[in-house]
């Protein structure tokens, strides 16, 4: 035989000098998940190891992070359900707890890129990513509120916008609004191609943000269409978005792919809750090697194309890989 692959294969040595990928720290963004006047650090649940911090503890999370070579955050915060109402109006206040934190973590540490969250379900006594008006989303009537939530996050010095809501036109009014207002520079990761999918469970538990009737599926995309995908990444080009996400990761490997060779602009993937879980909890059951499974997880994420993985494993990667 004058081809014998295997010779490729025969030392660590070689193998990495042929590797075609690699998942490095520079990849992530962290989720971290804000609690309003917590002294201390109180653990999901439903995410072993992934904990709701206080502002303090955020900012700690943050300093170990930076050191480990994680330069990347998606700062989420945990409303209590007396500060709900069926706009959202928290959502853009500048006094609120959230922007509070953000102005602190910016000021803390000016070199780290923050990322936000722009939906209404946080917010929300409906625990719709829309106004909700007798039973249906409303689509434009939203926008309004999810250009004023952006524009008061940006005022915090953010650095990088998530529009989640999948709400038509939204990324084209955010833009707006925010160059109106003098924030060209904030960039927009917009969730693209995010799917009505069961995999959101634990985050909603970590967020207390589940909708109180009904479901999502009138606006995220349903699991079963790939070239759909194509619509939405086409309206977030046009309408101004700096990156592009497909939410979850591992069921849409193809969706990944597909528009890693149809669009120029970065693309990310959220490795989300359920995914996260599904891994820790079969890792303690002893079913799996949690950090050998954990590690070709992300692999496979990078290698459908992904430029960027938002997930919660980030920081024990960067241990493993330090």
């Amino acid at each position: 035989m004058n081809i014998r692959p295997r010779r490729n294969r025969k030392s660590e040595a070689i193998r990495s000098i042929i590797e075609e990928t690699k998942v490095t720290t520079d990849d992530f963004i962290f989720p971290l998940f804000l609690l309003e006047g917590a002294t201390d650090k109180v653990e999901v649940d439903s995410m072993p190891g992934i904990f709701r911090l206080g502002i303090d503890e955020m900012l700690k999370e943050i300093e170990e992070c930076l050191k480990l070579g994680i330069k990347s955050f998606d700062v989420f915060p945990v409303v209590p359900e007396h500060y709900k109402d069926k706009t959202a109006t928290k959502s853009f206040d500048d006094d609120f707890f959230y922007q509070k934190a953000l102005r602190k973590i910016k000021q803390e540490f000016p070199e780290a890129a923050i990322m936000t969250d722009v939906a209404l379900d946080p917010y929300s006594s409906d625990g719709h990513d829309g106004i909700v008006k007798d039973g249906k989303i409303l689509n434009d009537e939203t926008l309004e509120v999810l250009g004023k939530q952006a524009l008061s996050q940006a005022a915090c010095g953010i650095d990088i916008i998530g529009p989640s809501d999948m709400m038509d036109g939204r990324v084209g009014y955010i833009r707006e609004v925010l160059d109106d207002n003098g924030y060209t520079d904030v960039s927009i990761m917009s969730y693209t191609a995010k799917y009505a999918s069961a995999f959101y469970g634990p985050f909603r538990d970590a967020l207390d943000s589940a909708p109180k009737s009904g479901d999502k599926k009138t606006y995220q995309m349903n699991p079963a269409n790939r070239r759909e995908a194509l619509i939405e990444a086409d309206l977030d080009m046009n309408e101004g978005a700096d990156f592009m996400m497909v939410k979850p990761a591992l069921a849409y490997l193809d969706v990944i792919r597909l528009l890693k060779d149809n669009y120029s602009l970065p693309i990310a993937a959220y490795n989300v809750s359920g995914e996260y879980s599904m891994l820790k909890a079969a890792g303690a059951k002893g079913w799996l090697d949690y950090e050998r499974v954990m590690q070709e997880t992300l692999l496979s994420i990078k290698r459908a194309g992904a430029d960027i993985i938002l997930t919660y494993h980030a920081k024990e990667f960067a241990k493993l890989n330090s």
